[in-house]
């Protein structure tokens, strides 16, 4: 039997899924997610596959929007699926490798991501791998299975406009035995939320059995985090995020001399260029990768080992909104990366008011997760899901 793997049509899916909590910092609120999913079919011997992906879009992070990203991959992507084939695992990564980041001189990365985890997924499938295996293909010396998975605790967050229903939530995710937590700032009202917390976590962050971190999505200028830092400390924060526009990358070196706070870099990292700049400039200690922000699976692994090369720690990164597939795309990188520091996401049901997935991903006692089954990212679309949640759609059929 031939085991060319080629395309048979591609679905787009642009989402509306209504959120359990509203959640808000300084660049957005929202109430509602929007990811755009991608399902890939194959022709025969692959027809009984599909192979899913799924990104999320924000202008103040990768500079798209859920319709610019849909529109790159109906424009841009599609033309390239339709020549995509491959006969083995290797040749297909090396199809998928070769997908841009940037487009008529614009950075992408959020479209490219859905695009390449639907690929992976379904290669993966079709050749009987798991996406952790990619890192032996890419030549990361010290990644591959079983990566740090097994040791990955999921952070928590801090929310709630009240201070009764911020300790609750505080206290109930404290009692499912979470140990790291953030905490927006640069908002209204975020220094009375960083002592409501601190009166929950306070005993556990002197005792060092909690961290504590805030991020401030590029909301401040550096006087204004000179005027934060003080309190921050005296708190027991140890890591603050995106404290500056990405305009002011300049000033994370100096910033980082003023104060005990680790720096974490986010919506200043997109590339692997970006991560070569910032370690260069000085002053971050920790990149925040997204896999949707950073261009899907290949090149997040990428900038976590430029990371981890160059001393500086990993945090894996989420977009409030994300559904089970992006989650089993982090819980791929968890199984190829050897150390994080923080991880983000798998809220799953508990955030989105439904799933796309068969079976919703979330973390369980500790933060703890497990590794998915099988091949592929794990993971089996809800077709009945998409159709619901989907506000727009595009189907294409190839050739």
């Amino acid at each position: 039997m031939s085991n060319l793997l080629r395309l048979r049509e591609v679905r787009i899916y642009k989402l509306a899924i209504p959120m359990r909590v509203r959640f808000e910092h300084f660049a957005a609120e929202r109430a509602v997610a929007d990811p755009v999913v991608v399902v890939l079919g194959a022709t025969a011997p692959f027809a009984h596959l599909a192979g899913c992906g799924e990104t999320l879009a924000r202008p103040y992070v990768s500079g798209g929007t859920p319709d610019s990203v849909l529109a790159d991959i109906e424009q841009s992507y599609v033309p390239m699926l339709s020549e995509f084939q491959a006969t083995n695992f290797a040749e297909a990564l090396e199809r998928i490798e070769t997908l841009p980041t940037i487009l008529a001189g614009r950075v992408v990365t959020a479209a490219r991501a859905a695009v390449e985890l639907a690929l992976l997924d379904l290669a993966c499938q079709a050749y009987s791998r798991r996406p952790a295996d990619i890192a032996g293909w890419m030549g990361l010396p010290g990644f591959g299975a079983p990566g740090c998975l097994r040791a990955a605790r999921y952070s928590g967050v801090v929310i709630g406009k009240s201070k009764a229903k911020l300790q609750w939530l505080l206290r109930l995710q404290r009692l499912a035995g979470l140990r790291d937590f953030k905490l927006k700032v640069a908002i209204a009202g975020w220094e009375e939320r960083l002592d409501w917390a601190c009166q929950v976590l306070g005993p556990a962050l002197a005792r060092k059995t909690a961290t504590l971190r805030v991020d401030a999505n590029a909301g401040w200028s550096l006087a204004e985090v000179a005027d934060a830092l003080p309190l921050l400390e005296d708190r027991g924060v140890c890591a603050l995020e995106q404290p500056l526009p990405d305009t002011h990358d300049a000033d994370l070196g100096y910033l980082a001399e003023q104060s005990s706070c680790d720096i974490i870099a986010d919506e200043s990292l997109l590339t692997l260029d970006d991560g070569q700049r910032l370690i260069a400039g000085g002053g971050v200690k920790i990149f925040n990768i997204r896999i949707a922000k950073n261009g899907g699976l290949m090149p997040a692994l990428r900038l976590a080992r430029l990371a981890l090369t160059h001393g500086l720690d990993v945090q894996l990164g989420c977009l409030v909104g994300e559904t089970s597939i992006l989650t089993a795309a982090g819980l791929a990188f968890l199984e190829a990366c050897p150390r994080v520091r923080f991880v983000e996401g798998a809220f799953g049901t508990w955030l989105l008011r439904r799933d796309v997935t068969t079976r919703t991903i979330r973390f369980g006692l500790g933060g703890r997760i497990r590794p998915r089954p099988g091949y592929g990212l794990g993971v089996t679309v809800d077709a009945a899901a998409l159709d619901a949640l989907a506000s727009r759609r595009v189907r294409v059929a190839l050739g």
